[in-house]
């Protein structure tokens, strides 16, 4: 599912449950010894689909496996000169990756299809964006929820560079044109505000999201 919003210039890998293949190295081994067996299958399942992006990002060929490891914000390491995003939800995990010559920025999130819980969306949401949300049967999608997850994908996108926490109202998301567009606006709300594009995508009990900024030329 994520190939379909990616820019051309990026590559992703995908799996919907956890990878018998996906084997951690060493040193990601160490990150989560003391976490909950599920938590430790999701986290090698994403290092593997991200292994996988990787390996087609360079041509396909052969590399040594690479440890992607979190830094002290959580923020993935990447390989130099490469730029990525990881995302997990219940049943799916996710990764994409670009060279940084051609992509500044990459953001993703995964979220359930299925609406958010009461008063969740009063905390996270403006009042515009609320205001602005279409209604419960609009494209049959969960709107509240497909707001949340464009969010997460613009803050993920966003913060590496900035290393600025922000609140979920501090980014403020606009869907652009009818729901077959697929099109969102992203409007990060601190000092000088900054706009990104966005794409989403449902299917499979899945919503998608992707922040993907091209590199300056």
């Amino acid at each position: 599912m994520i190939r379909a919003l990616l820019p051309g210039r990026a590559t992703g890998a995908d799996a919907f449950g956890d990878a018998p293949e996906g084997v951690l190295l060493p040193a990601e081994e160490a990150v989560v010894a003391d976490v909950a067996a599920g938590r430790r299958r999701e986290f090698a399942t994403v290092r593997h689909c991200a292994r996988r992006a990787l390996r087609e990002l360079g041509g396909g060929r052969p590399t040594a496996p690479v440890a992607l490891l979190p830094d002290g914000d959580g923020v993935p390491r990447w390989p130099a000169g490469v730029v990525g995003s990881l995302t997990h939800t219940r049943g799916y995990r996710a990764a994409a990756v670009a060279l940084a010559a051609d992509v500044a920025r990459l953001g993703i999130d995964a979220e359930p299809d299925r609406p958010l819980r009461a008063g969740v969306l009063e905390t996270i949401a403006l009042p515009a964006e609320r205001a602005a949300l279409p209604g419960p049967s609009g494209a049959g999608v969960c709107w509240d929820r497909l707001l949340f997850c464009a969010k997460e994908a613009a803050y993920k996108a966003w913060f590496p560079q900035a290393r600025v926490r922000l609140g979920f109202r501090d980014v403020e998301v606009a869907f652009c044109g009818p729901p077959a567009d697929g099109r969102f606006r992203a409007r990060i709300r601190h000092g000088s505000e900054e706009l990104l594009g966005g794409r989403w995508a449902a299917g499979n009990g899945l919503l998608l999201a992707v922040v993907a900024v091209p590199a300056s030329t």
